[in-house]
């Protein structure tokens, strides 16, 4: 686990600029972020600029005192926010001329994904680009008129001046552009109800498969294009749809991402994870800060993976990666963290991208000596290694097999002489300045976490990640959890604080089914349904057929968000679909897919030329158009046949199960006294029964 102090303290003070004076740590300047939870607005707290955390007063203020917003969001492990706050925010006279003229609002868009969603929309209508830090000005009651990312602090400061000049001197201007403004960002969220379209079929998916295979890298893996993002969701639907359709070309291009992704610098190969994306064409250089939902979802993709091929490589990475976020990222509670840093210090002291993670020749020399060449083979030492500087980023280009030929070993020797060398430049990282750990706990990043750790023990077949599953279960249902059903977003130390969001329910109803699904524990589907008419009672949209971002219990934004894009998270109007397909398998009363049908007629207009930002949607259609199993187990052995069903990789299937007849329809009148038997049925009418997994597999196409 990571230990927090004393190292976190020597970054704060770093960060800061603190001064230590009898063991206490004094600051020049104190702001109101100081009462907040985040890592990023405690960042931020020390900073002369007036800070003031997104809340309903602070709006209102705005109001009565007509002073402008200024609304600057980023992110704890986001490079350049650091930069900005170094240059801007910690300027005193850069933040005196933001304290007469605004008032400003520092967000965490981690914390509030709903205002991050509208103001990233504005930035874009506004640039044609956004990014983060994303800095917004916007009037008292929140309607946006200019936007930047990161700004240099000389233009930043002539920039507000001229702000500041042009709300005294032209307001109707100013309002006449932000109200433009603000109905393009109403019209860009439109979703119109779509019931004169019959649902995407087979040979549409076909051509949607096919348009986007146009930008398909099939040597390199992923897109023919840098910066290269690792996408999940892209590569689990084209692992499903070249299983469900026979397409090995597909296959193969699947497997060739997948490796080539786990042999790059993206992997970390010393303490394993995954960082956020490669700079390059490779996988080689990556944007260095590793996030929780990344390595979540990482997890459950290669696991799925691993079900198919049986590659070994993809075993050793769910091990990797499940390793590093029980080292690094999980708290005692049972809870997830957020992100590590890109940044951490250098030998000098200074803040650096990479400084962590990156070796010379001359230490890995040093530290392996004879086993140096076999090493400087395996992960490329040389100048398709070579970051800048002299730094390497280890790489692997070769599989074990062609490179313990080149040394005459065995596999297994070579892999053991590569642990071995692994282990020591582990020992000898962990020496180093640790990145910065962002600590707060996120119900959906823990919900893609508890999803993966669920797939890893499902496919992968390790109790011990299903213990963790369970902790983590327990944890969401205990700290993020209301009486009501009702979820919060954020959890640190005992206190949460923030209501969740469309993103949170979706994602957590996933998990707990797949978690039912493994284990055949009532409460977690139980809580599943509960969660789900909740998100139907005060998320779901008659008039779009579709669900908002915000509950109906929060306070009103300019805009009630509907998000239907897939992108390094899918939509959380995609995943509440497919929630609604697979619920309905099981409680066909509640007329759930009905609604999950309509949802996909209302967006599919746009699966054939963009299918890359739909490939959960396109998931959802490719079920729609397949036959879709409920696997019911009834009997003293329901666990171990469950156990070896559940191995077996079957998107379109369900697993339900119980030692005599259940509390769901699927298993009443089921049970068969000293018999185990496993009922295969679609839409609740059921095949004759079979006694062993291989049959039911069998009555499943697999």
């Amino acid at each position: 686990m990571h230990k927090k102090l004393p190292h976190l303290l020597l970054i704060l003070m770093v960060t800061f600029g603190c001064k230590q004076k009898s063991n206490e740590v004094t600051y020049k300047h104190t702001n109101a972020l100081i009462n907040e939870t985040s890592p990023y607005l405690l960042q931020h707290a020390h900073n002369p600029v007036n800070w003031e955390a997104w809340q309903a007063e602070v709006l209102e203020r705005a109001k009565k005192e007509d002073k402008l917003l200024l609304i600057s969001i980023g992110y704890a492990a986001c490079h350049w926010c650091h930069v900005m706050e170094k240059e801007c925010f910690e300027d005193e006279a850069v933040a005196q001329l933001m304290n007469e003229h605004f008032i400003n609002i520092k967000i965490d868009r981690e914390e509030r994904p709903d205002v991050d969603q509208i103001y990233m929309d504005a930035i874009q209508m506004i640039s044609g680009n956004g990014g983060w830090p994303l800095n917004i000005v916007a009037l008292p009651d929140g309607r946006p008129f200019w936007g930047a990312t990161y700004v240099p602090k000389d233009n930043w400061v002539k920039s507000l001046q001229q702000l500041a000049e042009l709300y005294q001197k032209d307001k109707p201007r100013i309002e006449k552009y932000a109200s433009d403004l603000s109905n393009g960002l109403h019209a860009i969220n439109l979703v119109e109800t779509d019931t004169e379209s019959d649902l995407f079929n087979l040979d549409q998916l076909d051509a949607a498969v096919h348009n986007w295979s146009n930008y398909f890298d099939t040597f390199l893996g992923g897109h023919k294009r840098a910066p290269k993002f690792m996408m999940p969701n892209n590569w689990n639907f084209l692992l499903h749809y070249a299983t469900a359709m026979d397409r090995p070309d597909l296959m193969e291009f699947v497997d060739t991402t997948l490796t080539r992704m786990a042999y790059g610098g993206v992997y970390d190969h010393v303490g394993g994870g995954f960082s956020r994306y490669a700079v390059d064409t490779k996988w080689h250089v990556p944007h260095f800060e590793k996030m929780l939902y990344d390595n979540g979802q990482l997890i459950s993709l290669y696991a799925k993976a691993y079900a198919v091929s049986k590659n070994p490589l993809y075993k050793d990475v769910v091990a990797g990666t499940i390793a590093f976020t029980q080292e690094e990222l999980l708290d005692e509670s049972g809870g997830f963290y957020s992100s590590l840093d890109a940044d951490s210090l250098d030998e000098n002291g200074e803040l650096e991208e990479g400084a962590y993670y990156v070796w010379t020749q001359e230490e890995l020399q040093s530290l392996l000596s004879n086993d140096f060449e076999l090493f400087q083979a395996y992960f490329n030492i040389n100048s398709y290694g070579h970051w800048e500087s002299g730094n390497y980023v280890l790489i692997k280009d070769k599989s074990d097999d062609a490179i313990a030929a080149e040394f005459n070993l065995s596999v297994p020797e070579l892999k053991s002489k590569i642990t071995a060398a692994l282990s020591k430049l582990k020992k000898e990282r962990n020496k180093r300045s640790k990145p910065r750990l962002d600590d707060k706990i996120l119900t959906s990043w823990n919900g893609l976490m508890l999803k993966g750790l669920v797939d890893a023990h499902r496919y992968v077949g390790n109790d011990d990640y299903l213990e963790m599953a369970l902790n983590n279960a327990h944890f969401i249902k205990k700290e993020l959890m209301k009486s009501d059903y009702s979820l919060f977003r954020n959890h640190k130390e005992g206190k949460s604080s923030i209501n969740a969001f469309l993103e949170d329910y979706a994602i957590v109803i996933d998990a707990y089914i797949s978690l039912y699904e493994v284990t055949f524990d009532m409460q977690w589907l139980q809580t599943a349904k509960n969660l789900l008419d909740h998100t139907r009672d005060h998320f779901y949209d008659e008039t779009s057929g579709m669900f908002f971002y915000t509950s109906d219990n929060d306070h009103s934004l300019i805009r009630r968000t509907i998000e239907t894009d897939d992108n390094v998270i899918s939509s959380s109007n995609s995943i509440m679909a497919h929630n609604l397909f697979k619920m309905d398998k099981l409680f066909a009363e509640e007329g759930y897919d009905t609604i999950a049908k309509q949802m996909v007629k209302n967006i599919q207009k746009d699966f054939e030329q963009r299918a890359q930002g739909f490939a959960n949607w396109l998931d959802l259609a490719l079920l729609l158009n397949q036959n879709f199993y409920e696997v019911a187990i009834v009997g003293k052995d329901y666990k171990t046949l469950g156990e070896e069903i559940a191995r077996a990789y079957v998107p379109n299937s369900i697993l339900v199960g119980s030692p005599k007849d259940g509390a769901i329809e699927l298993l009443q009148n089921r049970f068969a006294e000293d018999l185990t038997l496993i009922y295969v049925c679609q839409e609740g009418a059921c095949k004759l029964p079979v006694d062993t997994a291989s049959k039911a597999l069998q009555l499943v196409g697999n």
